[in-house]
C-alpha cells in the first residue's frame, strides 16, 4: 500500500506537473474533500467571529483550500512548491495570493505577518529525502521555526497530514515543539478506516485547549470533551451568517472583495446572480 503514497512516487515539484495539476484540479471527489478538510482546518483555528482574517496557506496547490479561505471572508497567502500547480490556481483567478516556495526552506515572511495557518495534505512531503543534503529533521524544523515567527501571538496552525506511521508523528511533533509550538493532534472519526483524519492542531505563543476530534453517532460519548463539534457535518449549516454558495448575495459578496483587492470586476445590473434557464 506504501508505493501508493504519491510522496514515495516523486519530489512534490515532479510529482504535480501539469497532467497530474489538471487531473487533481478537475477531479469533483478531490475538490469536495479538500473542501472539507478545509472547513474543518479552519473550524480548528477557531479564528474571532464576524472578523477577516489575514491566513497563510501552506501547500495550497491550485487553490481549492484558498477557495474555502475567500468564502468566509478571508484574506490568504498561498505558497507551493509545484509551479504547475500555482499556474492553475492563476488560471483559476483564486484570490489569494500565491508564493512559488519550498516549505521546507522555510516561509520568507516578516514576523507577526499572518492571523493562523492551514495546510491539506501537504506536511508528510518533508519527511522524506528527496536531494542527498536533504534532512528530514532540519527541514521540518527550519519550516516550524519560520512559521512560528511569521504568526502573531496566540495564533494558530492547523494541518491535516496523512501520517504514514507513529514514527512519522513523533518526527513532526517533535520539531514542531523543538520550534516552539505547543498543542497536539486532533483525530476525526477515530473508529472509522475511511472517515479517520489527522489534524495536527499548534499554537503559537500562547497555549490553547486542543479541540476534541468529532466522532460518529455510534462512538461511546460518555468521555467529557474539551470542545464539542457536531457529529454530521453539513457545508453551509455553520457559515456563521455567510451566503450559500452560488447564490446572489455570495456573488455581490465576490465581487465586493475583488473589487476592494484592487481588482477588475463587471458591474452590477439586475441580471447578477440570476440563474438562467437550460438551454435543450
Amino acid at each position: 500500500m506504501s508505493c501508493r503514497r504519491p510522496e514515495h512516487m516523486a519530489p512534490p515539484e515532479v510529482y504535480y506537473n501539469e497532467e497530474e495539476a489538471k487531473k487533481y484540479s478537475q477531479n469533483s471527489r478531490i475538490i469536495e474533500i479538500q473542501t472539507q478538510m478545509s472547513e474543518r482546518a479552519v473550524e480548528l483555528l477557531s479564528l474571532p467571529e464576524d472578523q477577516a482574517c489575514y491566513l497563510l496557506d501552506v501547500g495550497c496547490g491550485s487553490g481549492l483550500s484558498g477557495d474555502h479561505l475567500s468564502e468566509v471572508g478571508h484574506f490568504w497567502v498561498g505558497v507551493d512548491i509545484s509551479t504547475a500547480m500555482l499556474d492553475v490556481a492563476l488560471r483559476r483567478e483564486v484570490e489569494g495570493d500565491l508564493v512559488l516556495s519550498d516549505m521546507g526552506q522555510g516561509m520568507p515572511f516578516r514576523p507577526g505577518t499572518f492571523d493562523g495557518c492551514v495546510s491539506i495534505s501537504a506536511l508528510q512531503w518533508l519527511c522524506n529525502a528527496d536531494k542527498k543534503t536533504h534532512s528530514p529533521p532540519k527541514r521540518l524544523y527550519r519550516f516550524f521555526s519560520s512559521l512560528y515567527s511569521t504568526l502573531a501571538r496566540g495564533a494558530r496552525a492547523v494541518f491535516q497530514i496523512y501520517p504514514e506511521n507513529s514514527e512519522q508523528l513523533e518526527l513532526i511533533t517533535a520539531q514542531a515543539m523543538k520550534a516552539g509550538f505547543t498543542g497536539g493532534l486532533v483525530v476525526d472519526y477515530p473508529n472509522s478506516s475511511k472517515a479517520k483524519k489527522f489534524f495536527l492542531c499548534l499554537f503559537a505563543g500562547v497555549s490553547g485547549v486542543l479541540p476534541k476530534g468529532l466522532e460518529s453517532e455510534a462512538t461511546d460519548r460518555s468521555v467529557s470533551s474539551q470542545a464539542q463539534f457536531t457529529a454530521q457535518r453539513s457545508r453551509f449549516k455553520n457559515m456563521k451568517g455567510k451566503s450559500v454558495k452560488k447564490s446572489k448575495d455570495w456573488i455581490v459578496e465576490k465581487k465586493e472583495r475583488r473589487r476592494r483587492q484592487g481588482k477588475g470586476v463587471r458591474a452590477d445590473t439586475k441580471y447578477t446572480g440570476r440563474h438562467r434557464r437550460p438551454h435543450f
